[in-house]
């Protein structure tokens, strides 16, 4: 049985006998699940919307180890790692940059086709909504780089140094980059409110920041001034986390650091999302 907002003449309540305060009749956790299952069936529906997300990461993957494999390593790259085994780490989580930024046009969409609209004559809490274009990206973000890592292994030999175990964790950390940023551009997208500026918006943060990172080639082989924007770069310490999880090379003390600048770019989108929602259409 499907369950439905329904609306109700007064606010928010609180059930008799429970803690948790109910919008017209339903929780914020019954909202975010029904608006969570409406936008993932609509994913289900158009798979067009996972698999057109795949296209940049996946073509980067297969031009950058084409090509950078059968050049000569750099002087600091690590020793009996390919540059398969390199550069996939930072693949994932260039992939999950942009299925971040997918979360925010996501919510452009629902603001422009009047669903955003419809919602707000109804006694639903303004975060679920933002919840739920946040968990649909998280799942997004995921099948993505599961394909990614199938079409590594099977297509391109890949074969992870750490094991499955620390794969599975490295993925686990893409994913959370991937939710932070997700409340990044979802806070863009509650104030900007056109698709356009923010999808500009994350070609001008997104791209130079994987270049100027340790994502395709060691910190240490990069040009001085660059060198000083990678070791400041959070890019730099996710992607280092990352690999070496994957990889078990040295750079897992860059995880605390990634979870932590992670964290707060999560919560200060949380409230500055939540206030731009809240601003009049």
């Amino acid at each position: 049985m499907t369950t439905q907002l329904t609306p109700a003449t007064g606010p928010a309540s609180r059930v008799a006998g429970a803690d948790r305060p109910v919008f017209g009749g339903s929780s914020l956790l019954t909202q975010i699940r029904v608006l969570t299952g409406r936008s993932l069936r609509a994913m289900v529906t158009d798979p067009g919307i996972v698999l057109f997300g795949l296209i940049q990461p996946v073509v980067i993957l297969f031009v950058l180890t084409q090509v950078f494999s059968k050049m000569g390593m750099p002087p600091h790259f690590p020793n009996g790692v390919s540059y398969l085994d390199y550069v996939l780490p930072a693949v994932l989580v260039d992939n999950a940059a942009q299925s971040a930024m997918q979360s925010g046009v996501g919510l452009v969409e629902d603001q422009k086709n009047g669903m955003v609209a419809r919602l707000r004559s109804l006694p639903v809490h303004p975060g679920a909504l933002l919840a739920a274009r946040s968990l649909v990206g998280l799942v997004r973000s995921a099948v993505q780089v599961l394909v990614i890592m199938v079409l590594a292994m099977t297509a391109l030999g890949y074969s992870p140094h750490g094991g499955m175990a620390e794969l599975a964790l490295s993925a686990g950390l893409t994913l959370f980059i991937s939710f932070s940023l997700g409340w990044a551009f979802i806070a863009a997208g509650a104030w900007l409110r056109r698709a356009e500026p923010l999808q500009n918006l994350a070609l001008i943060v997104i791209f130079p920041l994987m270049f100027a990172s340790s994502a395709y080639v060691p910190v240490e082989d990069l040009p001085a001034w660059l060198r000083v924007v990678a070791s400041v770069n959070p890019l730099t310490y996710a992607i280092d986390a990352t690999r070496a999880l994957a990889l078990d090379v040295p750079g897992l003390d860059h995880a605390i650091p990634a979870l932590a600048i992670c964290t707060v770019i999560a919560v200060v989108g949380m409230v500055a999302a939540l206030r731009g929602f809240r601003r009049p259409l």
